[in-house]
């Protein structure tokens, strides 16, 4: 018989340095989660992940054990990679802070297409190129689909 599911928790750690301080601890302890366990499951998951945000979504049980999903880093993180920067605009509609190119904004869909909203790669693309737009960052070219 399938376990019985009280709840879901969603968090933002670093690959492989996850630790119970917060915002970890309390998420996990409000729940009743055993929160050193979660950790060592996590960094062994997350090694080759080291130091790169990793969002995760844990299934928490009435019974208090758990299961995790790792997801892909999310699409700002990967767009900052990209640019070489460390942070976006303070003003993205005045102030343009980088660029990328449209075949760095394909490969960050490909990367990012089992956890967005999209059903063609055009669609995924144009999704990351409207996230750029509204962190400061121009995306050279013109979109491959326009040609």
């Amino acid at each position: 018989m399938a376990k019985e599911i009280t709840g879901y928790v969603k968090l933002q750690c670093k690959g492989g340095q996850a630790n119970p301080a917060p915002p970890i601890g309390p998420a996990l302890g409000s729940k009743g989660i055993n929160i050193m366990e979660f950790c060592k499951q996590f960094n062994a998951r997350t090694q080759d992940k080291q130091g790169k945000v990793v969002p995760v979504l844990i299934t928490v049980y009435a019974d208090k054990s758990f299961d995790f999903i790792l997801k892909t880093a999310p699409a700002p993180v990967q767009l900052l990679e990209a640019a070489k920067l460390t942070s976006g605009s303070k003003e993205p509609n005045r102030d343009k802070v980088g660029k990328v190119t449209w075949a760095q904004v394909e490969e960050i869909a490909k990367d990012k297409m089992a956890d967005l909203n999209a059903f063609s790669l055009n669609s995924a693309m144009s999704m990351v190129a409207g996230t750029a737009r509204s962190m400061g960052i121009t995306v050279d070219g013109k979109a491959p689909w326009e040609n």
